[in-house]
């Protein structure tokens, strides 16, 4: 039967990426639609599992899932000690480069062993099973170290962003209540040292809870450090306490892994409680078939340990299936812009997934600084909108959308899905979602509405930390028996979707709903605009009016003459009520550190108001 063709612009698959790639679309969508829990189930048995679970899914307390129910794992088991029995064990696992061009690498034999040393000062320092630990450190071989020792011993951790301030890192510790901190003494960022240590020592002068301080020496200057509290960790570590072999602790497929906090658009952040045995099956499925991942691949998800995106695609997915995962410490164009793609040259990437954020950044230095460099051994991207120069036209774009409540990938096509630029395509097999109205009704093709999950899925978030009640209150009320994701989409006749932006990112203007995100796009689809910015603020006649922010590429000059040229291309590209009623040339914006622009920040500037907790800013 030939296949129907799709409307609007598509990109086919390659027959040579079709045929190596692990998904055959049709097959695994078609299955995983037959048998949902069957699908999740036959993903479960790839992984190690010291007990076999009884039942795969536990709807019995909605929205209390519970996935694998009696199942007996361990991430970090599974993730180090399952490849160390096989002739993985010196294949390298992790690669690592210092802004300041240091070179680490460890095979899997060495980042267990590492790991275990680790797990035995945690363990001599009293963490047992089920206590919360909180890792506050820059991109260096430590945070992920840190994790894996963790997970090995049944605690839970708890990572704070390396660039977040005083007031978050105790929020934090405060929340979880956390018995050790592991921290760097600093870190390195565009050439300077980011005191960690010294915030750290801030933060704890308030955090009763935290008994030891580890501190994992990186730049080796001058710090503060306080008598029976502070530890050097490379002096534990050479102790005969840090021994090569760690016992490993069984956990129950719903024992928590880990907490993450991620901000609300008000209130205090929200403590996301990930756990071993659901949360291992979503992110090993969604790296292999999504990215692909082969034997020989080499992997960099450019993100930060300190998000979801890296607990996910730089630490637990890629070590979950074997594969080699490659982490950069410093700023992207630090000393120069073409810091990214000489390191994709020099150590061979495939793989490139990173925030069309960080992209964008890049554009507004040219394309001479990428064709420098032979980038001949990429073979995919993700979430990048820009691949033209990059991908050299050749590489699949993987465009990605997921919460740190949801673990994993959620809408996001494979190699062999046929791809429409700027749509993540379908649900990931296995996945029922849905666009409803105010009401909870679903909307017709391309209208525009509320994003909700209907289907349970492994790596779900099972609550926040300490309050269930928030847990229900902000994700189930609003449309009973769907998870509520808090973003506007459309979904067109090929099924589709496109996400518009958060529910609270949508502008009314005189009656119509306009996303930040169409009116961005449209502003950065001209050739002088690098980077944009939309907001809505109050208006009399119109409800709200747009208030831009763009960022010009290099060799462009603010005039007024351009800034009437970007009110009528936004209007071509969107449509006449979509023209801002003001465009303002700025030289940055305010984001947080996994590149989301903070809209409230912008909104609350224009305005004259206090822009509340930025505790999340970058800079």
């Amino acid at each position: 039967m030939a296949e129907r063709k799709l409307s609007g612009e598509v990109f086919y698959p390659s027959e040579e990426i079709i045929k190596s790639a692990h998904a055959k679309c049709e097959h695994l969508y078609q299955s995983a639609e037959k048998d949902y829990l069957g699908f999740w189930e036959k993903e479960a048995g790839e992984l190690h599992w010291f007990k076999k679970w009884d039942k795969v899914l536990d709807d019995s307390k909605k929205p209390f899932y519970k996935w694998f129910v009696n199942g007996k794992t361990n991430i970090a088991y599974n993730c180090l000690d399952v490849h160390c029995e096989t002739y993985r064990r010196n294949k390298v696992a992790l690669i690592w480069e210092g802004e300041n061009g240091e070179f680490k690498s460890l095979s899997y034999f060495a980042l267990k062993r590492e790991t275990c040393r680790f797990a035995n000062v945690l363990r001599s320092l009293g963490v047992k099973k089920g206590d919360r630990v909180t890792i506050y450190m820059g991109r260096i071989p430590e945070i992920v170290t840190a994790m894996l020792a963790c997970a090995r011993i049944g605690a839970i951790h708890s990572v704070v962003y390396g660039g977040f301030s005083v007031e978050a890192l105790h929020e934090r510790l405060e929340d979880s209540q956390s018995k050790v901190l592991i921290v760097a003494d600093g870190a390195y960022q565009r050439g300077k040292i980011v005191e960690l240590k010294k915030i750290a020592d801030e933060a704890l002068q308030r955090a009763a809870t935290v008994e030891s301080v580890l501190v994992v020496k990186r730049t080796g200057h001058e710090i503060n450090m306080e008598f029976g509290r502070d530890m050097w960790y490379h002096e534990l570590m050479s102790l005969p306490i840090a021994g090569n072999a760690c016992d490993i602790e069984m956990m129950d497929a719903e024992d928590p892994l880990y907490l993450l906090y991620t901000s609300g658009t008000t209130g205090k952040p929200k403590a996301i409680m990930h756990t071993h045995g659901g949360y291992m099956v979503g992110t090993y499925t969604t790296l292999k078939y999504v990215f692909d991942i082969h034997e020989e691949d080499r992997f960099w998800c450019a993100a930060d340990p300190g998000w979801v995106t890296g607990h996910s695609y730089i630490v637990y997915g890629p070590f979950l299936n074997g594969a080699t995962s490659f982490m950069y410490e410093g700023a992207p164009t630090y000393p120069y812009p073409s810091r990214w793609w000489g390191m994709i040259e020099k150590y061979g990437i495939n793989i490139l997934y990173t925030a069309p954020t960080a992209i964008r950044g890049f554009m507004r230095f040219g394309d001479a600084w990428v064709k420098r460099h032979n980038l001949s051994s990429l073979r995919l991207l993700g979430s990048v909108g820009e691949h033209k120069v990059i991908g050299g036209e050749r590489c699949p774009v993987m465009d990605t959308w997921w919460q740190t409540e949801t673990g994993m990938f959620m809408i996001t096509p494979m190699p062999c899905t046929p791809l429409k630029p700027g749509s993540g395509t379908k649900p990931f097999p296995g996945l029922k979602m849905d666009i409803v109205d105010e009401e909870g009704k679903p909307v017709k093709d391309n209208e525009e509405g509320f994003l909700v999950i209907k289907n349970p899925w492994p790596s779900m978030l099972r609550t926040i930390w300490n309050d269930p009640d928030r847990y229900i209150q902000q994700y189930w009320n609003r449309f009973p028996g769907m998870y509520m994701t808090g973003d506007s989409a459309r979904r067109d006749e090929d099924g589709y979707y496109w996400i518009i932006g958060r529910v609270d990112d949508v502008i009314k203007v005189s009656g119509y709903r306009l996303g930040t995100a169409e009116i961005e796009s449209a502003l950065v689809s001209h050739q002088a605009v690098a980077e944009a910015a939309a907001i809505g603020l109050p208006h009399e006649i119109k409800g709200h009016a747009i208030h831009t922010f763009v960022i010009l590429k290099t060799g462009y000059q603010k005039s007024d003459k351009l800034i009437e040229e970007l009110r009528q291309h936004v209007g071509h590209e969107v449509g006449p009520i979509a023209k801002p009623e003001h465009i303002e040339i700025v030289d940055s914006l305010p984001k947080t550190r996994s590149g989301k622009i903070m809209r409230r920040v912008l909104k609350a500037r224009a305005l004259g108001i206090d822009p509340g907790n930025l505790s999340t800013l970058e800079e």
